[in-house]
């Protein structure tokens, strides 16, 4: 957990935008988000490097999703818990995981974030988002 002097007022989801596998959770949040207070970030853009710029080490990018809400960047399964809040029901209520110890979490978070490009695939390039969600998503 970081902090971050100068964040802004919305929650952001930092993810890796050649990932199907952060592609397609990504879809999920924005679907499953009935607020619609969650905004996006790929790693790979501007956008993030400035928002996130010394607050997360470069081994991170992209191997975890960041997740940054009130000042605090959040990361590996910590991040997507903290996610899963923001989602309608069932979602928001997995923070009950929090009772296994985030050692045990987060390997299991490494394990499938170590192997996703194996599993799930890798693009060429980040998937533009519909103009219905283009709001949301952070470029520069």
């Amino acid at each position: 957990m970081s902090f971050v002097s100068e964040s802004p007022a919305a929650p952001i989801v930092f993810f890796d935008g050649v990932c199907n596998l952060c592609n397609g959770a990504v879809l999920f949040f924005l679907d499953h988000n009935p607020r619609g207070n969650l905004f996006f970030a790929s790693l790979q853009s501007d956008a993030a490097q400035r928002l996130l710029g010394k607050k997360a080490e470069p081994g991170e990018f992209p191997s975890s999703v960041l997740f940054l809400e009130n000042g605090i960047l959040y990361r590996k399964s910590e991040a997507v818990l903290r996610i899963a809040e923001h989602l309608s029901f069932p979602w928001n209520s997995f923070s009950w995981t929090r009772i296994f110890p985030s050692v045990l979490r987060d390997f299991v978070y490494d394990r499938i974030a170590r192997n996703r490009y194996r599993w799930f695939g890798k693009t060429e390039a980040c998937r533009l988002p519909t103009p219905a969600f283009r709001s949301r998503f952070l470029e520069s």
